[in-house]
């Protein structure tokens, strides 16, 4: 007995003794070790990770993508667009500086294409319909890129083929004041009317002429708008500087929708529902052809009739008239008409999107997404190639970090190369549409980066007023291109600022309030915080709408490396501040969003609404007081949360504190959605920044309702007013209420 004692008691004393050594050994002495998730949870943006990125950022690199993505002509769905895609499998699926997955998405989307056995021609023909002049049917080379077998010859897609002849006619813009004005003076009916771009979106210089029975639109670039009034290739424009040539013809897509035109909402897979062609809406209803202005010279100083107002006259060197309709008697095209033979034709084609993923150590259901199109009309070395070079750098320069062991990102980072953008932003709205409930919900930021560079001088930003603060932190860490003690901020401020009553003077942001790029389907459909960002030209010295080659065969590397950034520095500072950016709302343990300087866009929105409209809807029994409440309940809230933020010590505070945080701030712009606002825009869902008609700024569904009922004087249109009164009331105090904790 007294041996089994013994033997029981040494078993308790060495358990008793293991027991203690795990204890001192196995615990710390601040009472326990953390889990080896806890410090990658509470972990924050690391600065000195993005002073690495920012130094690895390579011009020379950004060069070298440039030109390789710029060999062929890559219009979408092309010989050459298939090209880009296994450009941009290759770099993301490359061992040592690719992501972590990359793949291809296809969808089947209506296109349109001028026909290759029967090109599109203008031609001035007399009443025996003898040819006294035809058109330009392409664009002088003064590169090899030029003599490009695979270069489209100019044409308007989704115009429709046909035939259509008559007295030439100049409208303007094609506005629909512009069409009334000439209406006034001349029977349009019949008529060819030539426009010029700008004022007006493409497609809409054809449906604004056709209610006047106008037969068929010819567009061109004026080099007033767009050359400074510079004419002459011997020593004015391209070759020998960046303004258009005269043979230059802008390409563009001529519909007012984006996404596949026949899956309106739905992704346009090859099983997916295709309404009837002949029911899409928002096309061109008669032919419409673009042209250069060496052709548009030479029939405008020709036409008759009375001088056009002061504000239609261009640069040429003669009096633009309206037109009698036709040609002066003295014209060698007296009594001629002008005629169009289109032959586009509308067919389905397969197009990718190039998507690649960096998967998040802490929040991988949480995308911070990255996107710009790859698709151009010929070589697109601008527009789309200069966002896709920097892009390419970002995912290289990121993605070796990620395969070197020495970063992954806290969120997930989703990078897209869309495809066939040009015909209407139909890649990133098919994306939108196909993962719409995952992105609604998952998504923290969109970033846009379509045209990195449009000259260099200085940095041009749009988005929600949320995100202008990152940006700004950004812009302070990179040098200018070539102010070196200059950061990109202090640049950009003296180019473009405000007085913020908050802020001070800070640099002007812009608002996303069209569908200019990839951005649309994200703001305007799913409500996803969006920027757009881009390095620009020097306003005060140039009247140029937009560089001068864009859409023609002369947006080349050539073209780019000479006259709109040699050196590639500007591509640089963009792939430098669009990739803090990315780094900031992926890394950020807070994400750095700040709704008090949306409030501030509320008020000025407000401010403008109650100076030019609160007197008349005072007349018509319509209180803007429910507005006015609104946006001061949306002040007070965002005030609130920022007041909780800045007196919560974040990293000892409960994950999940932090992601509800997170997640009202994330989600703030879904709350201003309405998918009943705006029934006549397509996918227009977002009650502060959908396009508006009337030039006013402030809330857009009032502004537009507010113009029609003045225009019309119609009980049932200032019922109209007080209906978007009342949706943005609703959505402002909803904004509201998701940056309260409780209800």
């Amino acid at each position: 007995m007294l041996k089994k004692l013994l033997i029981g008691f040494g078993c308790c004393a060495c358990v008793l003794t293991v027991g203690i050594l795990i204890g001192h050994f196995g615990i710390s002495k601040t009472g326990g070790s953390a889990p080896s998730w806890a410090s990658d949870v509470v972990k924050d943006v690391d600065e000195n990770f993005i002073t690495a990125f920012l130094s690895e950022v390579d011009n020379v690199q950004i060069e070298h993508n440039l030109r390789e993505l710029t060999k062929v002509p890559h219009m979408a769905t092309t010989e050459g667009d298939e090209q880009t895609v296994q450009i941009m499998l290759k770099r993301w699926q490359d061992p040592e500086t690719g992501l972590d997955h990359a793949w291809r998405e296809e969808y089947d989307v209506y296109l349109s294409f001028p026909d290759p056995k029967n090109p599109n021609k203008v031609t001035v023909v007399n009443a025996s319909n003898s040819v006294l002049l035809t058109l330009r049917e392409k664009e002088v080379s003064y590169t090899p890129d030029q003599d490009d077998p695979n270069v489209v010859p100019p044409y308007a897609a989704y115009s429709p083929a046909g035939h259509a002849k008559g007295k030439l006619v100049y409208a303007n813009y094609g506005r629909p004041s512009d069409y009334m004005v000439l209406n006034k003076t001349v029977d349009l009916r019949g008529t060819i009317a030539i426009t010029r771009y700008g004022g007006a979106g493409r497609a809409a210089k054809a449906i604004n002429a056709e209610p006047y029975g106008v037969a068929g639109v010819l567009v061109y670039t004026d080099p007033y708008d767009i050359n400074d009034g510079l004419m002459s290739d011997q020593n004015e424009t391209y070759p020998h500087s960046w303004y258009l040539p005269p043979s230059g013809v802008e390409r563009g897509s001529f519909n007012t929708l984006y996404g596949d035109l026949l899956t309106p909402y739905l992704a346009a897979k090859d099983h997916t529902y295709r309404i009837p062609v002949e029911d899409i809406p928002g096309l061109p209803p008669i032919p419409i052809q673009p042209i250069g202005f060496d052709d548009a010279s030479t029939l405008i100083c020709a036409l008759d009739g009375l001088p056009a107002p002061n504000d239609w006259q261009g640069s040429f060197k003669c009096k633009y008239n309206f037109g009698g309709p036709g040609f002066k008697n003295t014209s060698t095209f007296k009594d001629s008409d002008v005629k169009l033979d289109i032959y586009n034709y509308g067919t389905v084609k397969n197009s990718s999107n190039v998507m690649g993923v960096i998967r998040g150590s802490v929040e991988p259901d949480r995308y911070v997404i990255y996107g710009n199109h790859r698709d151009s009309w010929v070589h697109g070395a601008i527009d789309p190639s200069s966002g896709t070079s920097v892009m390419l750098e970002i995912t290289r320069v990121l993605g070796r970090m990620v395969k070197q062991g020495k970063w992954r990102p806290r969120r997930s980072i989703i990078f897209g190369s869309w495809g066939a953008e040009e015909f209407g932003l139909i890649g990133s709205a098919e994306y939108t549409e196909q993962y719409f409930a995952k992105l609604s919900e998952r998504t923290v930021a969109y970033i846009n980066v379509d045209i990195a560079v449009f000259a260099n001088a200085t940095l041009r930003a749009s988005g929600m007023p949320s995100i202008q603060n990152v940006i700004f932190t950004s812009a302070k860490q990179v040098s200018a291109p070539g102010l070196e003690s200059t950061s990109v901020y202090e640049n950009w401020i003296k180019y473009s600022n405000k007085t913020s009553p908050t802020h001070g003077v800070i640099p002007r942001i812009g608002y996303l309030t069209g569908a200019g790029s990839d951005y649309a389907a994200f703001v305007h459909y799913l409500g996803i915080t969006s920027m757009d960002i881009s390095y620009t030209y020097d306003r005060t010295k140039t009247m140029a709408r937009i560089y001068p080659a864009y859409h023609t065969a002369y947006d080349t590397f050539d073209y780019a490396s000479k006259y709109i950034d040699p050196g590639f520095t500007s591509h640089q500072a963009i792939a430098r501040t669009a990739g803090n950016v990315l780094i900031r709302l992926a890394d950020s343990l807070l994400l750095p969003f700040n709704c008090s300087d949306y409030a501030e866009t509320l008020e000025d929105y407000l401010e403008e609404a109650v100076k030019q409209y609160e007197e008349e809807l005072k007349a018509k029994n319509i209180s803007m007081e429910p507005l006015k409440h609104a946006v001061s309940s949306f002040r007070l809230a965002a005030s609130r949360l920022d007041e909780v933020i800045q007196s919560t010590d974040l990293k000892n505070e409960t994950p999940l504190k932090v992601r509800m945080i997170n997640d009202q701030l994330m989600l703030l712009d879904r709350a201003f959605l309405d998918p009943l606002a705006f029934p006549d825009k397509y996918a227009f869902r977002h009650v502060i920044w959908a396009s508006s008609s009337a030039g006013k700024p402030t809330f857009p569904g009032l502004a537009d309702a507010f113009a029609k009922a003045v225009s019309s004087g119609q009980n049932s249109d200032w019922d109209k007013v007080h209906y978007h009164l009342s949706v943005l009331n609703q959505a402002i105090e909803g904004a509201a209420h998701t940056l309260t904790n409780v209800i």
